[in-house]
C-alpha cells in the first residue's frame, strides 16, 4: 500500500508536475500541487516517523536549515518552498519551479527507498499513527505548513483516512473507524480554513481517537515502545497531565529528573551562596511574577545599570532544545553556569559556589543524599544538575485551558475558545508558537526549538528595528541577524512587558503588532523577516478574543 503511495506521487510528480512547471499556468499549477499535497498526506505518518532527515526535504519549513556549528546554511526544499513559487505564480520564477520540483522527486525516491529497507512493527506504526494526529492537530489545522493555499483542513481528512487504512491491518474496530469517519465529514461540513472549529474538532475526535488507539493498543496484547522520547509512550492526548518527559531534554543521563533533586535546585535558587553575594536566581524570577521581573530589562549588579535584555519566564523553560533569547545555551545546566558567570548578572562561578557549599555541612549532606555517586566533594556540574533540574520542574501544565482540554468545559468561556480558534487559525499563532507547549519547540517530536525574525522595533509604533542582533551576535550567519527563539504564551498574564526588549507594555501592542505585519508593517526593512510580512486583518474584537484565550493559559 505504502509502495503504491509512493510511486503514485512520484508519478504524479513527474508526468504532471514537473511538466506543468516547465509550460503550465498558475490555475494548473496550483491545482497539480494542492493534489500533491493529498497523497503526501496519506505517506506523512510514514515520512515523519521513519524518514525524518528526509522528510524536512519533503515538507519542511521553507527557511534555511542552519548548522550553527559549521557555520554554514543549507537550502529548503519540499512542497512549501513549492507552494512559495505558485500561490502567486510568476513566470520569472519558472526555473526556480522547475528546480525545486526536480530536488522534491529526488528527495522523494530516496524516501522510497527507506520505506524498502525499513521493518514496520505494530508499536512502532501504531506509535506513528498517534504521532501523526498530534501533528494534525497542532500543526495541519493550524496551516503550518500551507499558509498560502490554506489546504490544511481538507488535508487532516485525507491524512485520517490514510490512518484508518493502516489501523485496518490490524483488524476491526469499529468505535475508532467511526470517529475517524466522522472526523472526516465534520471537516467537509466546515472546510473553511478561518471559521473551522479546532477546538470542536479536537475534543470531539481528535482527543477520542487516540485515547481508543492506545486502549486498543494495549487490548491487542501490542507491546509498548521501550525509548521514551519527549511525549511519554503511555500518552493519549497532547493534553494528558504528565505527558511530557523531562530526562529527554537534559544533559545526559546524570540530570534524570527527582523530586528531590528538584527540591534541593529550588533551595539554591533563592540562596545567594550561587553567588556569594545577595544576588540569587530568583532576583531576576521572581515566582510571582511567572519567574520574570516585571521590568523591560532586568537589572544588572551596579546600581542603576540593566542587562541586555529581558527576562524570559522560567515556566516550560525545561521543555525546550536552547535556552536564552540567542539559544547560546544548549541546556538548562549551560544556562545555569552561564548565568553565574555572567559580570552584569551574578558575576561568580560554578565552581566557587560549590567550594562555598562544601564548606556548610547541611548542604553536603543534601547533596550526597541526592547524587550518590559524589565522593568528598560536591561537584560544580552537581550545582548545575541541581538548579536545571528545579526548572525543568516548572511546567505544571495546570491552567485553565488544560483543565478544559481534559474535559472540564466549564473552564473556559465561549470568548476564550473563540480565541483559541483565532490563535491556531486565521491569527496564525499557533505556526510559530506551537500546542501545548505554546513556544519553538515544535511538535510531535519536540526535537527542534525554533527563531524567528519579527523585526522588533525600539518602541511601540516606531520605524526603527532595535539593535540586539539576537543570535546574529555569537554566530555570523546573516539568516541569523535579529534572530530570537520563541517564547512560550503560557502565564503571559504575568510576564510583561514584552519581546526581548521589553518595547511592549501590554498584549494590545503585542496583537497590533503582529497584526500588522511585524517590522515589515511598521515600515522596517528587514531582507530576513521569518515572521510574514503581510497584514493579518485580525479585527479589534477578534484581538481582544485571543486575549482572552491567551488569559487561560495562567497556571
Amino acid at each position: 500500500m505504502l509502495d503504491k503511495q509512493f510511486s503514485q506521487l512520484e508519478t504524479l510528480t513527474a508526468d504532471t508536475l514537473l511538466q506543468l512547471a516547465r509550460r503550465g499556468n498558475e490555475a494548473e499549477l496550483q491545482t497539480a500541487f494542492i493534489k500533491a499535497r493529498l497523497v503526501y498526506k496519506k505517506l506523512e505518518w510514514f515520512t515523519e516517523y521513519y524518514a525524518q532527515g528526509t522528510s524536512r526535504y519533503l515538507n519542511g519549513p521553507p527557511l534555511p536549515e542552519i548548522e550553527i556549528e559549521e557555520t554554514k546554511t543549507f537550502e529548503p526544499g519540499g512542497l512549501q518552498v513549492i507552494e512559495e513559487h505558485l500561490f502567486p505564480f510568476e513566470e520569472t520564477n519558472r526555473e526556480a519551479l522547475i528546480r525545486e520540483t526536480k530536488a522534491f522527486l529526488s528527495k522523494l525516491k530516496h524516501a522510497h527507498n527507506i520505506l524498502n529497507d525499513t521493518e514496520l512493527t505494530d508499536a512502532h506504526v501504531l506509535d506513528a499513527c498517534k504521532l501523526q494526529i498530534f501533528r494534525i492537530n497542532a500543526l495541519g489545522i493550524s496551516g503550518f505548513d500551507t499558509p498560502l493555499c490554506k489546504t490544511g483542513i481538507s488535508e487532516a481528512k485525507t491524512s485520517l483516512e490514510a490512518i484508518l487504512t493502516i489501523l485496518k491491518l490490524f483488524g476491526d474496530n469499529k468505535k475508532l473507524e467511526t470517529l475517524i469517519i466522522s472526523a472526516g465529514k465534520y471537516i467537509t461540513r466546515q472546510p473553511d480554513f478561518d471559521t473551522f472549529n479546532r477546538m470542536e474538532f479536537i475534543l470531539r475526535f481528535s482527543n477520542p481517537i487516540t485515547r481508543e488507539l492506545k486502549r486498543w493498543e494495549k487490548q491487542l496484547g501490542i507491546e509498548p515502545l521501550n525509548t521514551e522520547l519527549a511525549i511519554f509512550n503511555k500518552a493519549e492526548t497532547l493534553f494528558d497531565a504528565g505527558v511530557f518527559n523531562p530526562d529527554f531534554f537534559a544533559d545526559n543521563s546524570e540530570s534524570a529528573y527527582s523530586v528531590q533533586k528538584a527540591a534541593l535546585g529550588k533551595l539554591l535558587f533563592s540562596d545567594p551562596v550561587l553567588s556569594g553575594s545577595v544576588r540569587t536566581c530568583q532576583s531576576c524570577h521572581k515566582p510571582e511574577l511567572a519567574f520574570t521581573d516585571g521590568l523591560a530589562k532586568s537589572t544588572a549588579i551596579i546600581p542603576g545599570t540593566f542587562v541586555k535584555r529581558n527576562a524570559p519566564t522560567l515556566y516550560y523553560a525545561g521543555l525546550q532544545q536552547a535556552q536564552f533569547y540567542d539559544m547560546r545555551a544548549p541546556s538548562l545546566e549551560n544556562q545555569a553556569m552561564d548565568v553565574i558567570a555572567n559580570k552584569d548578572e551574578m558575576h561568580a562561578s560554578v565552581e566557587d559556589a560549590a567550594k562555598r557549599m562544601n564548606s556548610r555541612p547541611e548542604y553536603h549532606k543534601k547533596f550526597k543524599s541526592v547524587f550518590p555517586t559524589m565522593e568528598k566533594e560536591i561537584k560544580p556540574r552537581f550545582v548545575m544538575i541541581a538548579i536545571a533540574t528545579y526548572i525543568r520542574s516548572l511546567s505544571p501544565f495546570n491552567s485553565r485551558f488544560d483543565k478544559y482540554m481534559r474535559g472540564d468545559e466549564t473552564q473556559m468561556n465561549a470568548k476564550e475558545v473563540k480565541g483559541f480558534n483565532l490563535f491556531m487559525g486565521k491569527g496564525k499563532c499557533g505556526t510559530c508558537h506551537f500546542m501545548p507547549l505554546f513556544n519553538g519547540t515544535a511538535p510531535p517530536a519536540f526535537s527542534t526549538t525554533e527563531a524567528e525574525v519579527l523585526g522588533v522595533p525600539v518602541g511601540p509604533k516606531q520605524h526603527i528595528i532595535d539593535p540586539d542582533e539576537g543570535r546574529y551576535t555569537h554566530n555570523k550567519i546573516d539568516e541569523l541577524k535579529f534572530s530570537f527563539k520563541t517564547p512560550t504564551v503560557r502565564n503571559v498574564l504575568k510576564t510583561a512587558p514584552y519581546m526581548h526588549n521589553g518595547t511592549f507594555n501590554t498584549l494590545e501592542d503585542v496583537m497590533d503588532f503582529y497584526n500588522q505585519g511585524g517590522g515589515n508593517g511598521l515600515g522596517i526593512e528587514l531582507e530576513n523577516q521569518t515572521l510574514s510580512p503581510d497584514k493579518l486583518n485580525l479585527s479589534l474584537k477578534e484581538q481582544q478574543e485571543i486575549i482572552g484565550f491567551l488569559k487561560s493559559l495562567t497556571d
